[in-house]
């Protein structure tokens, strides 16, 4: 089973699931090590508190990963939401702790959240759709301190018509913008199987992009769920093995260190 470089617990804020949990789920299916990311969306407005309890999520990871030792290699990562003005902050938190890995997502734009469907109101879904693609693309060109970009096409869990007028042709210009300066930094993208729970059908990113970032020249790229609940940890990763493989890729990416590990498929 492939490792999970993706899902939260109860550390982030809309998560209830103990670590705990998810570690006895994940030796279940198979799988020989995992990367924890609960969320850290710092100055944000939402109704949720997304900012991560560091020092906590820190010390119980780190018992849990002695813990378990014997049974599974216990990774630990967070996922960054990514806003230009917070660079430095991004810069101080990172150089605190030592971790595995950082996913860089963009989830808020001007502090909003496009999870809610009063982002769309008033205006096309084609002109949110670019909105958030102009954020990734500042974000990925401004921001350093992640390892990969999470979730490229996220906003298309969420438009009104999710994906059925979406392509990666109908945005090419800018994806490809965003794709170029992930690569040039020296970062990759993952593939999260949420999509495919979401009602779109496919992975965020979708297979043109993941086809499209191989032949730009990426390499870095790992697998995640983006559970939030125990039933969801690993869930569509044979198909994302299988899609990786159509897409050009042999292998996949585990970290440590913040250190990319590549890995047969």
């Amino acid at each position: 089973m492939l490792p999970d470089y993706h899902f939260h617990t109860n550390f982030s804020g809309d998560s209830d699931t103990p670590m705990r949990d998810h570690l006895e789920q994940a030796i279940n299916l198979g799988m020989t090590s995992l990367c924890v990311t609960d969320h850290h969306d710092y100055d944000v407005d939402s109704i949720i508190d997304f900012t991560l309890q560091t020092d906590q999520y820190f010390e119980a990871m780190s018992a849990l990963r002695e813990e378990y030792k014997d049974r599974i290699d216990l990774r630990i990562g967070i996922e960054l939401g990514l806003q230009t003005h917070l660079t430095e902050y991004y810069r101080e938190l990172l150089s605190s702790y030592p971790f595995d890995f950082v996913i860089g997502s963009t989830h808020f734009i001007n502090r909003k959240d496009p999870a809610y469907p009063v982002f769309f109101e008033g205006r096309k879904e084609q002109e949110a759709y670019l909105q958030y693609f102009q954020a990734t693309l500042d974000n990925v060109k401004n921001i350093d301190n992640y390892d990969v970009a999470g979730h490229i096409d996220y906003i298309v869990r969420y438009g009104p018509n999710k994906a059925r007028y979406y392509s990666y042709e109908a945005y090419r210009d800018i994806l490809d913008d965003i794709l170029r300066a992930i690569i040039e930094r020296g970062k990759g993208i993952e593939c999260n199987t949420a999509g495919f729970r979401k009602g779109i059908g496919q992975p965020n990113p979708c297979a043109a992009i993941i086809k499209r970032y191989k032949e730009l020249g990426g390499e870095i790229i790992t697998i995640g769920s983006d559970a939030h609940i125990t039933e969801d940890l690993g869930a569509d990763f044979q198909t994302a093995g299988e899609l990786l493989k159509q897409c050009g890729f042999s292998y996949y990416t585990e970290f440590r260190g913040r250190k990319p590990e590549f890995k047969p498929l």
